[in-house]
């Protein structure tokens, strides 16, 4: 617990009521221009044409009119200022949206951080103020105000016109006490190649502003935070320590883990960021532990060179499934019903039949890029009856699973994780996975795939002794790692997010592999047998 003093008291005391502090978007009320440009902001994006109206302003003497003549999206963007994670701002401009096809949107643009995308404005002969009141979530260090405008019309009609005004963002400068209480009901489940961590937030006269997670998976004990010095973010295992800063309502958080390892978590509330950082470390912090299960990767597809052992099926339109080198790392699968102009398509990419009866746990999860057009056409679907050739559209039983995946909205060619959904209730011995992509001849948007893994836990069925019938050395390892087994195989080394980047045939016996393409952290190392059972153990590169 941080030691009050007199002074320390009395400036707590004086700052306990909330003070807002000063607009940090120069000049966010647009009265400043220089040669017909709004200074300090960046007009961007396409053909955008900003002038300095003095007819209709919210307040003030000027306004910033807005006027675009093409159907991608535009950009307003501020100059960047600083933010500080963990404080509450407060942002909002105001937008005169009377066009049919033209409409505004707050977003904030963080440095470190994911970004912010807020509601459109509505057509009316009015001014209305779009707002977005929330916490700097962590990681970030700098922002961006911008203003995105687009087109909503089903027929492009050749431009839109929005005029904007006051752009504000302020930020909340309370300082609070130490958080009175710690979260309750702290536990800790292992789930694929994850620990999922729940809790129940803290009550009492002083709410935490967020929680500050600790684990390791060597067994030892933990040091608590000091009140000051604020614990940054690590994900990564290398040292076999994390720390994770979780804001306070979320109530769990998810952490990629090692296959089959003891791990051990605890967790600290705290009230404001930087110097002023409060933990509450008197009393017992929750601990928690739980064990990771065995990883066994039934498919992983990274669409590094070609589709693999996926296939592509048309079923209506001239436009197909392509290749891309785009993609993290590059390749992708690619679908674009664009051709002069929208056009009508339906096309699938499916892929090969998977045996998933034997596992006891199974995960999907993939990489998506999104742009032009809109997601409606887009469809994640699954099948135990599909015969793997013929017209999925008219054969098999396809269950839509679209929903409990994310989609870019608005669209990006930034690839995103799309989520990971639990599928062991279609573990048959012939299970197929499928992208659907749609399109009109008013919407044809552009879809990637990338990264695609399905991966579950052993179950019954599967040879329990094949683990013990390989084993790697040396563990870590570095330049080169031994693989020693009985049959011959195959051997594939995954990053802990599902991508394929060794890929080596063994024979039995010792084999050796090279390995100095990867950095130092954690792989699963899988190796499958001739009669197709696999196995996967952890590897450390140092």
């Amino acid at each position: 617990m941080k030691k009050i003093y007199l002074l320390g008291l009395v400036i707590s005391i004086l700052t306990s009521v909330s003070l807002i502090g000063q607009n940090q978007v120069v000049n966010g009320d647009f009265e400043n221009w220089t040669e017909a440009t709004a200074d300090n902001w960046l007009a961007d994006g396409g053909d955008i044409v900003i002038t300095q109206n003095s007819t209709t302003t919210q307040s003030g003497t000027y306004s910033c009119e807005v006027l675009w003549t093409s159907q991608s999206n535009q950009y307003l963007t501020s100059d960047p200022f600083s933010v500080t994670a963990g404080i509450q701002i407060n942002a909002n401009f105001w937008a005169y949206d009377n066009d049919i096809a033209g409409r505004a949107r707050l977003c904030i643009i963080y440095e470190g951080a994911d970004n912010y995308y807020g509601d459109y404005s509505t057509d009316m002969d009015s001014w209305q103020q779009l707002t977005y009141t929330e916490i700097v979530p962590t990681g970030a260090t700098s922002a961006e105000f911008q203003i995105r405008f687009y087109d909503v019309s089903s027929d492009w009609d050749g431009d839109a016109t929005v005029i904007v005004d006051n752009a504000v963002f302020e930020a909340n400068t309370v300082v609070n006490p130490e958080p009175t209480n710690y979260p309750t009901d702290y536990a800790a489940a292992p789930s694929g190649t994850k620990i999922i961590l729940t809790w129940t937030d803290a009550v009492g006269d002083q709410l935490p502003l967020s929680y500050l997670i600790m684990g390791n998976n060597d067994g030892g004990s933990f040091t608590a935070p000091v009140d000051g010095i604020p614990v940054d973010d690590e994900t990564n295992w290398d040292d076999g320590t994390v720390a994770m800063n979780v804001l306070f309502g979320v109530q769990t958080y998810s952490i990629s883990v090692d296959t089959e390892t003891d791990y051990t978590f605890t967790i600290y509330p705290y009230t404001n960021t930087g110097d002023i950082i409060d933990y509450k470390t008197d009393g017992t912090a929750p601990v928690v532990s739980a064990t990771s299960g065995k990883f066994i990767v039934a498919n992983q597809e990274g669409f590094d060179t070609d589709f693999g052992n996926w296939i592509g099926y048309t079923v209506t339109g001239d436009q197909v499934w392509e290749w891309a080198s785009f993609g993290i790392p590059p390749g992708c699968a690619k679908m674009n019903g664009y051709d002069g102009g929208a056009q009508i398509n339906e096309d699938w990419l499916i892929s090969p039949a998977i045996d998933l009866s034997t596992f006891a746990s199974v995960f999907f999860s993939f990489d998506h890029a999104r742009n032009y057009g809109s997601n409606e056409g887009l469809f994640v679907l699954i099948s135990t009856d599909y015969d793997g050739s013929s017209d999925p559209s008219t054969n098999g039983t396809w269950t839509d699973v679209t929903s409990s995946f994310t989609f870019p909205d608005p669209g990006t060619w930034d690839f995103l994780p799309a989520g990971e959904i639990d599928v062991l209730e279609y573990n048959g011995t012939n299970t197929y996975f499928a992208f659907k992509y749609t399109s009109t001849d008013s919407d044809a948007s552009t879809w990637e795939i990338d990264n695609v893994l399905i991966y579950g836990e052993s179950g019954v069925g599967v040879s329990e002794n094949l683990i013990d019938k390989f084993s790697i050395f040396p563990n870590p390892s570095n330049e080169s790692v031994n693989i020693d087994v009985l049959t011959e195989g195959s051997v594939k080394i995954y990053s802990i997010s599902g991508q394929l980047l060794i890929n080596e045939v063994v024979n039995p016996g010792v084999n050796s592999i090279n390995i100095n393409i990867l950095s130092q952290g954690t792989y699963l190392l899988q190796f499958s047998n001739a009669n197709g059972n696999s196995s996967v153990k952890k590897l450390m590169v140092r």
